[in-house]
Parts: C-alpha cells; sequence; structure tokens
C-alpha cells in the first residue's frame, strides 16, 4: 500500500507544567485553542500533515506531562524522537529557568544531536512578559538551538515554530538516507497504553498557555 507522505517524523513536547504545550499542540493539529484546557496526564498526542519544501510531511506529535510524578512515564516517550520542542511560557521565569534542567533530562534518552527548538509561548501577554526575547535567544545559542517566540491563543508564530524543526529534520534525513520512521532508538510505538487524561478542567491556557 503506497503511503501519503514522503517523511515522517516523531515530536515531543516538554517543558514545565503550563507552559503552554497542549495549547500549542492543539493550535497547531487542530487550530482550536480554550482557556481551560485539561491538564495532560503522562502523554497525548496528535497527527499532522504538512507541506514543506514541496513535500508532504506526517508529524506525530507526543504531548508530555510536566509534572515530576509522571517523569517515569513521559521519559519513556523521548526515545525515537526525531525532533525535541522545549516549551517555556514568557511570563513564568522559573519555566525558562527549567529549559536546561528539562534538556538534559531528554539527553538522557535521546542522541544529542536530535534536532531540538526552543519556543517562548504566550507572547501576546505582553504585559505579564518575565522573561525578554533578547535573553531567550542568548539562551538558545547557548545551547545551540533555534529558538521562537509563538502565541497558541493568538496563532501566532505557531506553523512557524512546526515549519522550522520540519524543515531542519527533512535537511538531515535526506543527508543521511532515508530510514524506516519511528524505528530508531526503539522508540515508543502507537500501541504502547496511552494514561488517561483528567478530565478535570482548569484555567491554564490563557495567554496562550496550557498546563501540560
Amino acid at each position: 500500500m503506497k503511503r501519503d507522505y514522503d517523511h515522517l517524523f516523531k515530536l515531543v513536547l516538554i517543558g514545565d507544567s503550563g507552559a503552554g504545550k497542549s495549547c500549542l499542540l492543539l493550535r497547531f493539529a487542530d487550530d482550536t485553542f480554550t482557556d481551560s484546557y485539561i491538564t495532560t496526564i503522562g502523554v497525548d498526542f496528535r497527527f499532522k500533515t504538512i507541506p514543506v519544501d514541496k513535500k508532504t510531511i506526517k508529524l506525530q506529535i507526543w504531548d508530555t506531562a510536566g509534572q515530576e510524578r509522571f517523569r517515569t512515564i513521559t521519559s519513556a516517550y523521548y526515545r525515537g524522537a526525531d525532533g525535541i520542542v522545549l516549551v517555556y511560557d514568557i511570563t513564568d521565569r522559573e519555566s525558562f529557568l527549567n529549559i536546561e534542567t528539562w534538556l538534559n533530562e531528554v539527553n538522557r534518552y535521546v542522541n544529542e544531536n536530535t534536532c531540538k527548538i526552543l519556543i517562548g509561548n504566550k507572547c501576546d501577554e505582553t504585559a505579564e512578559r518575565q522573561v525578554s526575547t533578547e535573553e531567550a535567544k542568548k539562551k538558545a545559542e547557548e545551547l545551540g538551538i533555534p529558538f521562537i517566540e509563538a502565541s497558541a491563543k493568538e496563532k501566532i508564530n505557531v506553523e512557524a515554530a512546526f515549519q522550522m524543526v520540519t524543515s531542519e529534520l527533512i535537511g538531515r534525513r535526506e543527508q543521511q538516507g532515508a530510514r524506516p520512521p519511528l524505528q530508531a532508538g526503539g522508540g515508543v510505538g502507537l500501541l504502547q497504553p496511552m494514561e488517561p487524561r483528567n478530565t478535570a478542567g482548569k484555567n491554564c491556557c490563557a495567554g496562550g498557555g496550557g498546563q501540560a
């Protein structure tokens, strides 16, 4: 059976709880947003097919919980990731300061050359900003990864962020030669049992963020 895409990539969203990972995923995959999105428990995922560089790309995007108590569950999903999307909330300085901790955590499970991008979410909340664009750019340069600010709420740079990481992945895949998708590193497949999602609503996406 002929597949309907040129490349399939596994992306994993990581970052503090409340940084907005779930809302970024919902905005990108479903073009929806809610101020009362539910807390991610364990992991969730979406598929999204996009055109990039005249190719059809299928993305399998995993949204991981930011709470410490789910770390054992979520870390299993890092393996086999083609790209890592690190998310912080520009109105929450602690979420920015924790980015290096998240990066060190994920580097235990993925190749250090795995494609990564840093997203500063909730850029529409200018009055509440605690992390300047300049500081975040400097940190991204120190870490050697691209950086972009976005807002899931106002639909700012969400598509652009995922396009950036996808374009980089296409280039790397074509340089290395195509490999069977989602096989490297023994990554968790779609048949892996999924943790249930909490049904309790919580105002966690205000300003473009989401509890995740």
